[in-house]
């Protein structure tokens, strides 16, 4: 996603991925709401729906409790969560990566990551055997990657390399937390046979657990005669994380959970996992930034991995794209880190939770909190709460005040709903207007002024909208977020909004 923000604003981008091939894994694959926005507004929602899996549409949960999500109180055309596998993704992405000009390098582990003090204006990928300084000095220095025998020298380096990431241990930096109480286990399997156990048909989760003979479980289906299969028991807790998963150890917890009658065809992966917690302190080191799971993990309920994942690129790739391009001011960069930390620590906080309430042998004070959740779940203010947390639309920055105006307007720092627009092009959506990743000023009262001279990458748009925004013009930053609003002409008065528009990166 990061490789595909970037290469939109034309930063020279390359990937070192060091799987020779994707893996075919279900792994996170649960598209929440805003995420769904956020895809749709690069134009890339649209083949991931092509290959979603069938599910039964219901609201997403909260510690696994059986009242569905509400989120059709936060004005989102995706009030549901969106079923589609991992690697479904990551090819989606790859594809509009690649058509964008990234050069994707598979089969390249990175083995090292150096600082140095100047690198060429191109970046370059050499040898690593007999590498020449490049010519020409960048005052603003670099970062050198040696990755199965070449040498990389960039601008900056992201490391979006996961839970164990290689770069967060080569750096040596530290990561807090606390390690998991349980070991579990996902794999993506076959089954020639089912029991009536087995839920037909994807749909809520309190439709699709179970615990019987010491197990507990989760299993989706995704398609055919293939599942994603969820499983752990008491017998796994002292399994080495990086044990293999044998056949008979699924085999087992199928017979403990579904009964005789489900039969075990194939198994395509498995994996294991635990419910760690763990947070970097920093997401940016000096030249290196973190995304995903390199810079948080968190126990998996909710269907949250994935998506902050995702955010996190979005919110960095266009600061990344306007430092690198020399478009924006001292502390822009540094901005991802103060807006995204606080996110993640969210959802480890609210994940932490869930796993309280999640537990799948809860002793009588945690079945009483359940009960009491689950009545809470059932008000609609307390429902909507949670909905919000949990797809990601209640989220909104803090933005600091970087231009005189006669105070903060009550939309900064919010989320631009996709409302249907008329322009003198004709009709269209908000959503519409940010496929090639640019900041939008929408002029939805002609308060703008004809004169107004608009910096790179910011385009005017003139338009009507059928339903109330809360403004007469509103800045909208590349990632959909509002930076700026002016209720009036007065308000929109062509210094104050020339200073605004000038602002628009220093709101990071």
């Amino acid at each position: 996603m990061l490789a595909c923000e970037l290469a939109a604003a034309g930063v020279g981008t390359l990937v070192l991925e060091k799987l020779p091939r994707r893996v075919e894994q279900v792994k996170g694959g649960t598209i929440q709401p805003r995420s769904a926005e956020l895809f749709e507004l690069r134009g890339l929602l649209e083949p991931l729906l092509r290959r979603a899996w069938p599910r039964d549409p219901g609201g997403g949960h909260f510690g696994m409790l059986p009242v569905p999500l509400d989120c059709t109180p936060w004005r989102t055309r995706h009030p549901f969560p969106i079923g589609v596998p991992q690697w479904v993704i990551e090819e989606v992405l790859e594809e509009r990566a690649v058509a964008s000009g990234v050069r994707v390098l598979r089969n390249t582990a990175v083995t090292g990551v150096t600082a140095v003090t100047g690198v060429s204006g191109a970046d370059g990928v050499e040898d690593a055997e007999g590498a020449e300084a490049p010519e020409g000095i960048d005052p603003n220095g670099g970062v050198t990657v040696t990755a199965d025998g070449l040498r990389v020298r960039a601008r900056y380096l992201v490391a979006c390399d996961g839970a164990r990431s290689t770069v967060r241990k080569l750096l040596g930096l530290p990561f807090p937390g606390r390690d998991g109480t349980y070991q579990a286990v996902l794999t993506d399997i076959r089954l020639s046979a089912v029991s009536p156990l087995v839920p037909s048909r994807a749909g809520h989760i309190s439709s699709l657990t179970r615990q019987a003979g010491g197990y507990w479980s989760m299993m989706v289906p995704v398609g055919g005669d293939r599942y994603r299969f969820t499983f752990g028991s008491v017998d796994q807790q002292d399994v080495a994380r990086d044990a293999p998963v044998g056949r008979e150890e699924i085999a087992a917890a199928l017979l403990a959970l579904y009964g005789e009658e489900t039969v075990l065809g194939a198994v395509d992966n498995s994996s294991r996992f635990s419910d760690a917690t763990r947070q970097l302190e920093h997401y940016r080191t000096g030249r290196v930034l973190f995304a995903g799971d390199a810079a948080h993990i968190h126990p998996p309920l909710g269907g949250q991995g994935l998506n902050l994942g995702v955010q996190d690129a979005v919110n960095l790739g266009w600061k990344l794209a306007a430092t690198v391009q020399g478009r924006a001011p001292s502390g822009l960069l540094d901005s991802y880190h103060t807006e995204r930390h606080p996110v993640g620590a969210q959802v480890l906080h609210h994940t932490s939770a869930q796993r309280v309430l999640a537990e799948p042998n809860p002793g009588e004070d945690v079945a009483a909190l359940r009960d009491i959740f689950i009545d809470l779940l059932r008000l609609p203010d307390a429902n909507r709460h949670l909905a919000g947390l949990m797809s990601g639309l209640s989220l909104s920055y803090e933005l600091p005040l970087s231009y005189e105006l006669p105070g903060r307007h009550p939309l900064t720092g919010q989320r631009m709903p996709d409302a249907d627009l008329v322009t003198p092009a004709g009709a269209t959506r908000v959503s519409a207007l940010f496929g090639d990743g640019h900041a939008v000023l929408l002029d939805l009262a002609g308060v703008v002024p004809a004169d107004l001279v608009l910096p790179p990458r910011i385009d005017l748009v003139r338009a009507t909208c059928t339903e109330e925004l809360g403004a007469a013009a509103l800045l909208v930053r590349p990632d959909g977020y509002i930076c700026w609003a002016a209720d009036d002409a007065a308000d929109c008065a062509a210094t104050l909004l020339s200073t605004a528009v000038e602002g628009l990166a220093k709101t990071g």
